[in-house]
């Protein structure tokens, strides 16, 4: 196992218990690439467990520092015939999939995908189900997307293998979008009109104390089969979590006034606007508040024994989160989380577009600076670093696809210095990533190739290259763009005039900043 897989913390107390014959067990993780699996993974890897992740895209899941050591099945929850062949020799199963950015249909998918997994646990004889909810009321009427949640943990119930269903409120860590958005809100407003909901009482829960009691249900007795509360040890309400954040961040506390005629949706859209958290992901989390989320029982201290030191308080959270983010060391992020209506297909090769409208924009420069330095700067494009050209127009692109509802150039990276496929940057999705290297035959190039995620009339490709040549490098940067239909040609036409400034512009101060050695 490499090193990269064994993160420090209070994981080693929960160690796999082998089984009868003495070989690790092994544990199958759905949503293994998204933000709580991301960070689940190594820490099962690090205990003991022999992992398995069913992965819709296999070259994601192997692009994590974990990637190599586990077994990757390449599918979605959906497939049965997928899901079948993940679960053979399975003893635990961990269900962490959600579907905070779903289309209008996301509830019928959301039952589908655990239906298909609850059947395949049984058939296949899983000793336990592991599936993270949502803390809620049991008094109330619920958003759809709780709604949801609560449904996907009752099929588990159901099934006939023992399940754990871990009802967690408010995640706060380093790159979760609830975090985010207390960040972002109390960082920009000095005064926040708010909701009524304001006032609610929550129980957050920091990310590290959410994934001890993960790692700890794969140990719980068999025959235990029920829905708990998780929490952490502060009950707050929402105002006070933001001036909690503003305290840690160095902030002053911020004025809040609840106001009663924000309802989710405006609320949402406010969210949208003065955050990076797209409205698709912040009406979710908006709606998830309506209602107090306190723990209504304990039962979780029968189960499984909290971490050394005790449960983690709200304030350190906080500070712990901004560590992370400090140091430029968030493991996952909301940000990378599916865009529900984005294109996904990869860019077909050159000789595959035999036939087919496209329309292409290509770039070359050449640059003394060495492979790794144009290098550097290709993979840290975006988020705080910008695209190297007319921030203007780059600036207004974010904000018309922000307001059609699309992600805007707000969204940023996960982290400012490496990339990794499947990562979003601004608006755009990591597709590929090729690191450049230096061989006895020869030398290979870099090549970053992003897909775009804003919403436009076709699907576009950005790619940029580092290619090493007699004098140094030659950057290369290639636009390309499949329109549909005849509003697709007009776009493009529309935004032609543009590119001048914007390529021509990107290529140049690139490799300038190469040349500089970062000192811009």
């Amino acid at each position: 196992m490499s090193e990269l897989t064994a993160p420090t913390g209070r994981e080693p107390a929960l160690r796999a218990i082998p089984r009868d014959d003495g070989s690790a067990p092994r544990v199958l993780v759905f949503g293994a690439t998204g933000y709580i699996g991301g960070r689940l993974t190594p820490r099962l890897l690090n205990a003991g467990y022999r992992v398995r992740v069913l992965a819709r895209d296999a070259a994601r899941a192997q692009s994590f520092a974990w990637g190599r050591d586990v077994e990757i099945v390449e599918g979605e929850a959906q497939d049965r015939d997928a899901v079948a062949a993940a679960m053979r020799d399975v003893d635990v199963v961990y269900y962490l999939v959600h579907s905070m950015t779903g289309g209008k249909d996301f509830e019928k998918q959301d039952t589908a995908a655990a239906e298909a997994v609850a059947d395949a646990a049984a058939a296949a004889g899983a000793s336990r189900i592991v599936y993270l909810g949502g803390l809620h009321p049991d008094d109330a009427e619920l958003s759809p997307h709780l709604r949801s949640r609560v449904r996907v943990g009752e099929i588990f119930l159901e099934s006939g293998v023992p399940t754990l269903v871990l009802q967690a409120g408010v995640v706060i860590g380093s790159g979760s979008a609830s975090f985010e958005m207390i960040r972002h809100l109390t960082d920009v407003l000095p005064y926040m009109p708010a909701p009524k909901w304001v006032r609610n009482r929550i129980q957050p829960i920091a990310i590290r104390d959410v994934l001890h009691y993960l790692l700890g249900a794969a140990r719980v007795d068999e025959s235990v089969n029920a829905a708990v509360d998780v929490g952490g040890p502060d009950v707050l309400r929402y105002g006070q979590m933001m001036n909690g954040y503003a305290l840690e961040a160095g902030l002053r506390q911020r004025a809040i006034a609840s106001l009663p005629v924000l309802t989710p949706r405006l609320a949402s859209h406010w969210v949208n606007l003065v955050t990076p958290v797209p409205r698709s992901i912040a009406r979710p989390l908006v709606e998830s508040l309506q209602n107090e989320c306190v723990m209504k029982n304990h039962a979780i201290d029968d189960l499984i024994p909290r971490p050394d030191g005790g449960l983690t308080p709200y304030r350190r959270a906080v500070a712990l989160a901004l560590g992370r983010v400090d140091a430029d060391g968030v493991e996952t992020s909301w940000q990378d989380a599916e865009v529900s209506g984005a294109p996904s297909d990869p860019l077909p090769s050159d000789p595959d577009w035999a036939g087919r409208t496209v329309f292409t924009d290509e770039r070359s420069v050449n640059t003394t600076a060495p492979v790794t330095e144009v290098w550097r700067v290709i993979t840290g494009i975006g988020g705080e670093n910008g695209w190297y050209s007319s921030r203007f127009l780059w600036a207004v692109r974010g904000v018309m696809d922000r307001v059609i509802g699309g992600v805007g150039l707000r969204r940023g990276r996960r982290s400012r210095s490496s990339v990794r496929p499947g990562d979003a940057v601004d608006f755009w999705r990591v597709e590929a990533v090729e690191e450049p290297l230096v061989l006895d035959s020869g030398s290979r190039g870099g090549l970053l190739r992003l897909r775009a995620e804003m919403i436009v009339p076709g699907s576009a490709w950005l790619e940029l290259r580092a290619v090493p040549d007699a004098d140094g490098t030659r950057y290369e940067q290639r636009a390309v763009f499949f329109p549909r239909g005849l509003l697709g040609r007009l776009y493009w036409l529309a935004v032609l005039p543009f590119h001048g400034f914007i390529f021509t512009g990107m290529a140049a101060r690139i490799t300038a900043e190469a040349e500089g050695g970062g000192s811009r």
